[in-house]
């Protein structure tokens, strides 16, 4: 015969112990917390139909997971014209109309969907159309460098030429462009840096018809190690050139290599941003410089970027070394 008693008891006693389970493993609390609000945007007219939007990193509590760009015409409320994601902190605006207004404000947003709250405004005015320019400006020159602590440089060159009018300077890492002055400055603060890493920076100069210049020449510089970090794995003074061999170009490759303790016994070339070959050396690994020598096909005027880095001693690949550009028949 069934006791109601104990049935009632048993029933409660489960009820108390899937209480107990719910609460030891409850749900976390919802994420309501938002970002904090992008600092320092700037916008920067690139041409007649675009503008160049940057701002510095925003934080969160959990993750910030991207940004929002807002762009703002005349008595037009805010249309948000770009998503990106939390890695990207600038991004070209294209499709605008020439010599127009354009104000332009930043939002973060973190995996929950929280949005932080608008960035200070800034403004920017596309120059007037310049049909059928074709030539573009001629090469910033005198391009210098000085590292400022681990995460910013700050870079300056001399004024280029243009049949209309030099409207920008880009910034460009490795092939990246990576940031833009307007035509009137010559000089450029990079921040958002790794500490201890070589970095090789060029500049463009731009034009209202978008038309670029050729690079300038090329700068090193190697950002400050943080405090108990090891020292730089990075192969020094990387030398580019090439010749032509009959239907074919060698590229001839040397480089200071990096102290690491012990025999390097293999580099990665990287030519364009991919691996392209494994270099290993046949007999015992060179002392001091090492040379490397790479056949190509491609006709004269083909552009390559190389970089190397090294096998170190415990098998790991070592630090990169700067990028060097070269134009075969040049």
């Amino acid at each position: 015969m069934r006791r109601p008693h104990t049935t009632t008891a048993a029933a409660c006693a489960a009820a108390l112990f899937l209480a107990a389970l719910t609460a030891c493993g409850s749900t976390p609390e919802a994420d309501t917390s938002a970002p904090t609000v992008p600092g320092h945007v700037t916008a920067q007219a690139g041409s007649a139909t675009s503008v160049h939007v940057m701002w510095e990193r925003a934080s969160d509590d959990k993750a910030v997971t991207g940004y929002e760009v807002y762009r703002k015409t005349g008595t037009s409320g805010p249309e948000k014209v770009k998503s990106l994601p939390g890695t990207k902190t600038m991004t070209d605006i294209d499709g605008l109309t020439a010599s127009t207004s354009y104000t332009f404000t930043v939002r973060a947003r973190d995996a929950a969907g929280n949005l932080s709250a608008p960035s200070t405004a800034v403004t920017a005015t596309t120059p007037a159309a310049t049909p059928e320019d074709h030539t573009p400006p001629t090469r910033p020159t005198k391009l210098r460098g000085t590292v400022d602590g681990g995460r910013a440089v700050n870079l300056s060159w001399s004024r280029s030429t243009d049949d209309v009018g030099v409207t920008a300077y880009d910034v460009y890492q490795e092939d990246s462009r990576i940031h833009s002055v307007p035509g009137t400055e010559t000089t450029a603060h990079v921040s958002g840096l790794r500490p201890g890493t070589v970095y090789t920076f060029t500049v463009r100069a731009r034009d209202a018809a978008d038309n670029s210049s050729p690079d300038s020449e090329a700068v090193d510089l190697t950002t400050a190690s943080a405090p108990g970090a090891p020292a730089s794995t990075a192969p020094t003074d990387l030398r580019v050139t090439n010749r032509a061999q009959g239907k074919e170009y060698a590229i001839d490759l040397d480089w200071e290599q990096p102290r690491t303790g012990g025999e390097i016994p293999a580099y990665q070339l990287y030519m364009d941003g991919r691996l392209t070959t494994t270099i290993v050396w046949g007999a015992t690994p060179p002392a001091g410089r090492a040379h490397y020598r790479l056949t190509v096909t491609e006709p004269s005027g083909t552009r390559y970027s190389l970089k190397v880095r090294a096998k170190l001693p415990d098998g790991k690949w070592g630090d990169f070394s700067a990028q060097r550009t070269v134009v075969l028949g040049e």
